[in-house]
C-alpha cells in the first residue's frame, strides 16, 4: 500500500487520505466482487440478466455449537472425574471424546479473545481485559480486537451460516458498551447475527446487565441461564423455520459458574452435607475418580496442599459450616447449569438435528477461581479494603443464608474449595504459570463424525485450536479478507485428525503464557514459567494499608522447568538439573512476547495503582471507583 501511495501526486493531506482509502477499497473489493457473466446492450431486449449463486455453506456440513463455562476447575464436573453431578457433559462426552490436555489462558476475557479469532490473546490485543482499569494503550493491552483478526461468526457467516451468540461475551471495551455504541465491537459487529447476554465480565445471575443485540434490555427477574437458554433455542427454531436445514453457529457462553454463585435452592438440597469432609477428602477422591476413568496415570499423584489452606480438620464448626454451605452453593449452581445445556441439546435431538451438530465443550475459560479469598465473599468486592480475614468470616457467618440467593452480589466459594475442584493440579485461575491456571476439561461430539465414542484423547491443544479445528471439520478455509480486509495468519492448528486417531501428533507445538505477571512458555512437552511477585493477593492486602508490598521485579522472579510428558501436574521441577533447557525455552517466551506484542509487561500492582489508562473523565479515581461505576444496574459492565 505504501508504494501505491508513493506513486500519487498529491497536492494536498486530506486529498491523499482520500485516494489512499479509494485504493485500499478498491484493492479489498478485487478479492471479493463478483464477476459480470450477463450481456449489457443498450436495450433489455439485447441484454441478459446475471444473477450470482446466493452463498451456500459446503454440502453437508453440520451445525456448530460451541459452549464455554466460567471459572470451572478441572476437577468440578463429575464428567471429569469430579463430584458434582453433570449429566449432559457425561452423555455428551459418552458418545463423543474427552480432550483431557486442552488448555486456556488463565483468565476470561483473553481466552475469549483467543478462542474467537484463533490467534493468540496479545496479538488480538487482550493480554488484559477490554475493561478501563484493565487494559493500557499499547497494541497487546488495548482491549480492543482488530478488523483483521475475524472471529469465528465471521467467518462462519460469509460461508453459508446463521450465527448467534448467548451469555457472557467480555471483549468489548468499556468506553464502547453504553446504548450510543459505537457497535463495531459488539458481537453483532463481530459477524453474530443475533446476540442475547451481557457484555463485561460478570453480573446478577436475577438482575443482569442485559442486552439484546444492540440495546440494553430489562430483565425479567428469572435466571440469567434460563434466559439465555430460551433464546438460543428461539434462534434456532426461527433460522430452521425460514431456511430449514441450514447450518447456524451457536456460541453458548453462559455467566456460571462464574461469581456470583445464585442459584434457585432445589438444586442446592441434594448436595446437602456433601461436602462436610471438606476440601481435603475432596481432592482424593477426584483423583480417584479420575484414575477410574483413565483421564490421568495409575501412579499420579496430587501435589501438596497449598500454604495458604488450612487443613479441613483444624477448622473450627462454624467454619467448617461456612466453606461447605458455599460449596453446596456452587455445586448446584454447575449441576443447574449443566441442565440448562441439556435443554439446548435435547431441543436439537427431538428436532432431528444433533446427529449433524458438531459441539465443543470447554468446562471452564480458566481454572478455579481464586477471587473468593480465603473466607469466601457474599457481598465484598473483589477489590474492597479496609477488613480482616476476621471480620469477613464474621460478616459470612451472620449472612450465610444469603449465599446463592438473590441478595449475594458477589458470591463467590473460599481459596481451599477452589484447590479442590483443581484437583489434579496446584494453584488457580489467573496463573498463567500453572496446569491449574489454564488446564481445562474440553468435550467434543459430533455424532456423524466420531466413531470412538466414549474415547479419550491427551494431544496437547490451546483455545486457539478450536477455530481451525471447526473449519477443518466443516470444510471451509480461513479467508484472505472479510469485509475487505486482509486477514492476519491463524495461529491455532487443527486436531481434527485426532478424532479419528487417538495417537494423531499434536500440530500445537510452542505455546506462551501471560497474565498479570505470572507467566510461561511451552515447547513440545516441556514448559517453564515464573509466578510473578508480589502476587494478587498481596498487593489486594496492601490496598488501604500502610505496609505496601516490595516493588515488582520481573528480573527476580524464579523460572521452574517442568517435562509434562512424565510430570502432568507440576510436581519434579528440572530447572537446576537442566539449566540450559531453561535458559533455550526462556528466550523463546521473549521471542514468542514480541511476536504477540505482549510487551511492556504488566502486573497487578500497575492495576491497583492506576499506572494504565489513567486518562480523560476515569482520571484520579481509584480501582473501587471504576468497579462501582461499572457494575451500576444499566451501567457499561457487569
Amino acid at each position: 500500500m505504501k508504494n501505491f501511495k508513493n506513486s500519487i501526486p498529491v497536492k494536498s493531506p486530506k486529498k491523499g487520505l482520500l485516494i489512499t482509502a479509494f485504493l485500499i477499497a478498491q484493492l479489498g473489493i478485487a478479492q471479493e466482487k463478483t464477476e459480470f457473466k450477463g450481456t449489457i446492450g443498450k436495450t433489455l431486449a439485447d441484454s441478459k440478466e446475471y444473477w450470482p449463486d446466493p452463498v451456500t455453506a459446503p454440502k453437508g456440513a453440520p451445525n456448530v455449537v460451541w459452549i464455554l463455562l466460567d471459572d470451572v476447575g478441572f476437577g468440578a464436573s463429575s464428567t471429569f472425574g469430579g463430584l458434582i453431578n453433570t449429566p449432559t457433559f457425561d452423555n455428551l462426552a459418552s458418545n463423543g471424546l474427552r480432550y483431557t490436555n486442552f488448555h486456556t489462558t488463565a483468565i476470561c476475557a483473553p481466552t475469549r479473545a483467543a478462542l474467537l479469532t484463533g490467534r493468540n490473546s496479545g496479538r488480538v490485543h487482550v493480554s488484559g481485559f477490554s475493561h478501563t482499569i484493565l487494559s493500557a494503550g499499547f497494541p497487546g493491552w488495548d482491549g480492543r480486537i482488530p478488523a483483521d483478526k475475524g472471529t469465528i461468526a465471521e467467518i462462519l457467516r460469509d460461508n453459508g451460516y446463521n450465527t448467534f451468540a448467548v451469555g457472557k461475551y467480555g471483549v468489548t471495551p468499556d468506553e464502547e458498551a453504553s446504548d450510543a455504541g459505537p457497535f463495531d465491537r459488539w458481537p453483532t459487529g463481530k459477524g453474530f447475527d443475533h446476540f442475547y447476554g451481557f457484555l463485561g465480565s460478570q453480573t446478577d445471575q436475577y438482575n443482569p446487565d442485559l442486552v439484546e443485540d444492540q440495546v440494553h434490555i430489562k430483565p425479567d427477574g428469572r435466571h440469567l441461564n434460563e434466559l439465555i437458554t430460551d433464546k438460543a433455542i428461539s434462534y434456532i427454531q426461527k433460522q430452521q423455520k425460514a431456511a430449514p436445514g441450514k447450518p447456524f453457529f451457536l456460541y453458548y457462553a453462559p455467566g456460571a459458574v462464574h461469581a456470583p454463585h445464585q442459584v434457585a435452592e432445589k438444586w442446592v438440597e441434594p448436595y446437602k452435607g456433601k461436602f462436610d469432609e471438606g476440601w481435603d477428602v475432596y481432592r482424593e477422591k477426584v483423583l480417584a475418580n479420575q484414575k477410574k476413568l483413565g483421564i490421568f496415570p495409575q501412579n499420579a499423584v496430587l501435589p501438596e496442599r497449598n500454604a495458604l489452606i488450612t487443613e479441613w480438620k483444624k477448622l473450627t464448626p462454624d467454619q467448617k459450616k461456612v466453606y461447605a454451605r458455599f460449596m453446596e452453593v456452587y455445586a448446584g449452581f454447575l449441576t443447574y447449569t449443566d441442565y440448562e445445556i441439556g435443554r439446548v441439546v435435547n431441543y436439537l435431538k427431538e428436532s432431528g438435528q444433533l446427529d449433524n451438530t458438531l459441539i465443543f465443550v470447554a468446562i471452564g475459560d480458566n481454572g478455579a477461581s481464586k477471587e473468593g479469598t480465603l473466607q469466601g465473599t457474599i457481598n465484598q468486592s473483589l477489590f474492597s479494603q479496609g477488613k480482616t480475614d476476621e471480620e469477613n468470616f464474621q460478616s459470612n457467618l451472620n449472612n450465610i443464608g444469603e449465599i446463592g440467593t438473590a441478595k449475594g452480589l458477589n458470591t463467590n466459594y473460599p481459596l481451599g474449595w477452589a484447590q479442590a475442584t483443581n484437583a489434579p493440579f496446584k494453584n488457580w485461575k489467573q496463573d498463567a504459570q500453572s496446569e491449574g491456571g489454564t488446564r481445562n476439561p474440553l468435550i467434543v461430539f459430533y455424532p456423524n463424525g466420531i466413531k470412538d465414542k466414549g474415547g479419550i484423547r491427551t494431544q496437547y491443544s490451546h483455545v486457539t485450536d478450536l477455530l481451525p479445528t471447526t473449519l477443518d471439520i466443516v470444510g471451509i478455509k480461513a479467508p484472505e479478507y472479510i469485509k475487505n480486509i486482509k486477514q492476519d495468519i491463524i495461529q491455532g492448528s487443527t486436531f481434527k485428525a485426532s478424532l479419528d486417531n487417538s495417537k494423531a501428533e499434536s500440530l500445537h507445538k510452542v505455546q506462551y503464557y501471560y497474565i498479570f505477571g505470572n507467566r510461561a512458555i511451552y515447547k513440545d512437552g516441556w514448559k517453564a514459567s515464573a509466578a510473578h511477585l508480589p502476587d494478587s493477593f498481596a498487593v489486594k492486602k496492601s490496598l488501604g494499608s500502610a505496609e505496601k508490598p516490595a516493588p515488582s521485579n520481573f528480573d527476580t522472579d524464579v523460572w521452574e522447568l517442568y517435562n509434562l510428558n512424565e510430570d502432568f501436574n507440576e510436581r519434579n521441577n528440572l530447572a537446576k538439573k537442566y539449566p540450559e533447557k531453561l535458559a533455550e525455552l526462556q528466550k523463546l517466551f521473549d521471542e514468542q512476547a514480541k511476536e504477540n506484542n505482549l510487551y511492556p509487561l504488566i502486573d497487578w500492582q500497575d492495576v491497583y495503582n492506576r499506572r494504565i489508562h489513567n486518562t480523560g473523565a476515569d482520571k484520579g479515581k481509584t480501582v473501587s471507583d471504576l468497579i462501582k461505576q461499572a457494575t451500576k444496574p444499566g451501567g457499561t459492565n457487569n
